[in-house]
């Protein structure tokens, strides 16, 4: 015994090492934990549920073992065997009947927000309709309604229900924004699944692919900006205006060559890689390269466009054969590419 516990003791120090390291392995904005719309508030509380449930049939099991260990331990100078007791109906009955019974009161409203989670609004009217197309390694918004198309930054309105249908482009994706609903798979045999959210807050909401698909799947970020109805309007408004390409004519010449033959902006490009609309103002660059004051977006932008494979290694962006120059140039254009809203 006294071994054993020297064992522990040499163990505790590096079990608590390794908790408080996996204790920094979350990100505060990446957590089903602080629910901000109804969906996620609805799994939130399906987990407390879950969690009360087992807590007390923890206490109930552990209070009835240690009652057991205490009652009917063996007494000193005891040696005959203690008697036996078994077939006992009743107890039988309990043991079924009780676990049953906490089953069902799990499966009601895990069976209800299942289902209503996965409600079809497609053809509401009253809904902003989505289409997102998952790629290796960016995910792509396509507003019908509005004739908008946009990547990375979804952006919606508050307190209006957001009608999803899903696809990749690719692999097997996953779509998962933790603070405002759970998660749903992008299937690459074709599959068009349906989705649906509201977020009664203005914010900025993390979202991530929660599906192994690639070298860079880590990386693969995406940021919902939930606006005002108004700013909704006006950020729609401004995609749909004529595309602003850079004053230089040598820069300009430069970007429709080497960018515009896959990307777009405004009324110009193609459709093959992510809209890059309004990119200056956006959370990110490549969804990894985070825009803040220490690191201002023209730099993210020069990084990105000088070496895409050291960023996000396994993107299908090739490296393009540009000067400094010109990377500088493209680079100031695109930081200085912000819509109004």
């Amino acid at each position: 015994m006294m071994k054993r516990w020297q064992a522990f003791k040499r163990l505790l120090p590096l079990m608590a090492s390794i908790a408080l390291l996996l204790s920094a392995c979350g990100r505060e904005d990446l957590s089903a934990l602080r629910p901000q719309g109804p969906v996620a508030q609805g799994s939130y509380d399906l987990m407390k549920l879950a969690i009360s449930i087992m807590i007390c049939v923890l206490l109930v099991v552990f209070g009835i073992a240690t009652y057991v260990w205490i009652k009917f331990r063996r007494k000193k100078g005891q040696t005959e065997p203690p008697e036996q007791v078994e077939g006992n109906f009743k107890l039988e009955v309990i043991w079924t009947v009780i676990p049953l019974i906490l089953v069902f009161i799990l499966a009601v409203p895990t069976i209800q927000k299942v289902f209503a989670m996965g409600e079809d609004y497609t053809k509401d009217k009253n809904a902003v309709h989505v289409k997102v197309t998952s790629h290796q390694f960016w995910w792509e918004f396509e507003y019908p309604d509005y004739g908008v198309k946009t990547a990375q930054d979804l952006i919606i309105p508050t307190n209006k229900r957001i009608s999803f249908q899903l696809k990749t482009a690719d692999v097997l994706h996953s779509f998962w924004v933790p603070s405002l609903s759970g998660k749903i798979d992008t299937n690459p045999d074709g599959t068009i699944n349906k989705w649906s959210f509201t977020a009664p807050k203005e914010g900025v909401y993390l979202g991530k692919c929660a599906e192994l698909c690639g070298q860079s799947h880590a990386l693969m970020e995406f940021k919902v900006k939930a606006v005002s109805p108004e700013s909704f309007d006006r950020w729609v408004a401004a995609m749909k205006e004529p595309a602003k390409l850079p004053e230089d004519p040598q820069i300009a010449e430069t970007f429709k060559n080497q960018c515009l033959t896959c990307h777009a902006v405004g009324d110009q490009g193609g459709p093959a890689a992510p809209n890059l609309t309004g990119i200056g103002g956006r959370e990110t660059v490549a969804s990894i390269l985070i825009n803040d004051e220490s690191h201002p977006v023209k730099e993210n932008l020069k990084k990105w466009i000088s070496d895409p494979q050291k960023v996000k290694p396994g993107n299908l962006m090739p490296k393009v054969d540009l000067t400094a120059e010109q990377i500088d140039g493209i680079a100031d254009y695109l930081a200085n590419y912000k819509l109004n809203y």
